[in-house]
Formats: structure tokens, sequence, C-alpha cells
């Protein structure tokens, strides 16, 4: 069996704000976990009125005070936005709350337009950075060395384990070089997907956190109890990637009948190929599916983001897709590896 995890943006409805948006992704996160879920992350996005993750690793914390096993962990944090200092005392004091619960995944992006990143005072340069405060981030949770000036308290010793996001080959050789599980973010930009694969497999020297290499995609996987409920329910994520063309951004839109009275024809092959990797439709629809993509892509793990409208339909989808996971097996190659 293939492990399956949760990618939450915490989406925030029309007709809703993030007091409502927060409390159903705990709600979400609960099921998650009583389904059996491996993991459950949020990720940083900033001045974007359709998510309320923005505060990262305070809506870590109160997913993991609401829950009891399943792992929490960001999806990600956007490091050029922040000190590694910072990073490892919040991901540090999080990780001694909840033991053996946290994951830290780190982005390379800045999570938001130029302006907010001058908002947020990151500097242009920042992400030339990268490695560099991905080593200084390693070096803050490890064990306190002699004649080390500056320490994460909380966070040294903590061990935190990390993870490389990205939506490229640099991110895939970054993994490779510091011996990382890498993550793909598939789920808006799969046209590198199987270079970036490739690349980190080849590229990936061992590390103390792991022995061999390990992937995770994100894809988008909409199920529901017929392959035309999933696809009107998946007019919603279509609504919002056809907006993201427009350059508008917004609040999460209800389903609609007919997705082509949305979009015009050059709208919608844009939207469609940032949507390339999405699984729509019914439990043997989605598994079939699933399956083929684990085949071709040697996928470690998978991480999935069901971007539905009514929490209710959210919530069946990811029961749906918690019992296909059962039936879903890793290319036979992969089959040993853990992360």
């Amino acid at each position: 069996m293939i492990p399956v995890s949760i990618l939450d943006l915490v989406p925030v409805r029309m007709g809703e704000t993030p007091v409502e948006a927060l409390p159903k992704a705990l709600d979400l996160a609960r099921h998650a976990e009583r389904f059996g879920y491996r993991r459950y992350w949020v990720a940083e996005h900033h001045n974007m009125t359709g998510i309320a993750s923005s505060a990262t690793s305070v809506v870590i914390g109160y997913l993991a005070g609401g829950t009891s096993t399943i792992r929490l962990g960001s999806g990600g944090i956007m490091l050029p936005n922040h000190s590694p200092l910072v990073i490892a005392e919040q991901f540090g004091t999080l990780a001694s709350l909840y033991p053996g619960r946290i994951d830290l995944g780190l982005g390379r992006a800045p999570g938001t337009d130029q302006a907010t990143m001058r908002a947020l005072r990151a500097h242009p340069q920042a992400a030339e950075h990268f490695p560099d405060d991905i080593q200084a981030l390693q070096m803050l949770f490890g064990d306190i060395q002699p004649g080390q000036s500056i320490r994460a308290v909380p966070g040294a010793g903590t061990h935190v384990p990390m993870w490389i996001l990205g939506s490229s080959t640099y991110g895939a050789q970054v993994a490779a070089h510091f011996g990382l599980p890498y993550a793909f973010a598939s789920h808006f930009a799969p046209s590198d997907l199987d270079m970036a694969l490739r690349a980190y497999r080849q590229l990936f020297q061992p590390s103390e956190q792991l022995e061999r290499s390990y992937a995770m995609p994100c894809i988008n996987v909409i199920c529901a109890d017929t392959d035309r409920k999933a696809t009107r329910l998946f007019t919603s994520l279509q609504q919002r990637f056809t907006d993201m063309v427009r350059n508008r951004r917004g609040l999460l839109s209800p389903p609609i009948d007919d997705i082509e009275t949305y979009w015009s024809p050059a709208e919608k092959a844009h939207a469609m190929r940032m949507l390339e990797c999405s699984f729509v439709g019914s439990p043997e629809t989605v598994r079939r599916e699933l399956q083929a993509f684990i085949e071709r892509t040697g996928a470690n793990e998978l991480m999935v983001s069901a971007t539905v409208f009514e929490h209710e339909d959210r919530l069946r989808s990811y029961e749906l897709l918690a019992d296909i996971s059962q039936q879903l097996e890793p290319r036979r190659e992969e089959a040993l590896a853990t992360a």
C-alpha cells in the first residue's frame, strides 16, 4: 500500500471568511486522522483572500492541538520570507509540543506577488540563498556543537524532518544534494514532474535523515460516488484556475453545471495544462488513474488536494480516497523507501 497524505490550502468559500474556514480545516484534519492519512500539510500564501493559511506555523499548532496522531506540517514554508532562526524556533516549538508529529516542507518561491513580498520585507535576492538557509536550518535543528554561538530555543536537538518542495529541476537538485525527501507541486505546475523526479533520483546523496530518495508528488483528487458528480465538483477548482489565468484571485466559487460557459478556449487550454495532474471521478475511475500515475512516476507517497466547495462533499471525497488508497501499490523498485 502506498501512503497518502493531504495538502489543505484552507480555502475560503464565497459567503465565508477565515473564521469559518479554519475550523473546517481542523474538522478535516480530524477526519483525515480517522481515515488513516499519513500527513496533513498547510501552505504559506500571502495577500490571497481565498486561502486562510498565511500564518502557517500558527495553523499547524491549531491543527496539532486538535488531533492526536497524524503528522502535521508545511507544504510549505516559503523560506526566502523568513530568517532560518525564526523558522527553527517556530518549528522547534511545535516539535517540542507535539514530538514526532511535525514536518517542515520548504519552498524557494515567495508565495505571493512582488508588492506583497516587499510588504513582508523579504529581500528580492533572498531566494538565491536557499541552499545556505537549508544548511543553517539543519544546524539549528541538530545537536548543539562546541562553540556554537547561535542556538534555536526551542529547536536545537529536535531534528525536525525537512522536505524540499519544488516545481522545477532546481528543487530536485537541492533535495538530492542535501539527501532530503522531495515534494513536487504537480497539483498546479505539472510540466516538469517527470524530469524533476528523474534528476532527483539520479543525483540523490544519502544523508542522516534519509538513506534513499523519497518522492511525493502533490496532485488534485476529487472523488464522488459517480463520475458525473465528481466532474461537477471539479468546476470550483477549474473556475479558480481560470481566474488565475485572468490574474484575478478571490474566494472559492460554488460548482456550476457547465464549465464551458465560464472560460474561453484559450483560458481552458491554459487552466487545464496547470490541472493536468487532476484525478476526478468515481472510486473506480480514480483508483485506475492513480495506479497508472504511480506506475509512471514511481511515487513513494502521494499528497492530494481536494478543493471542493461544500465541506461535506470534501469530507466524502477524502473518505472515498482513503478506501481507494488501500488498493494502491507502489512501483516495485520503490516499495522499500520510507520517510
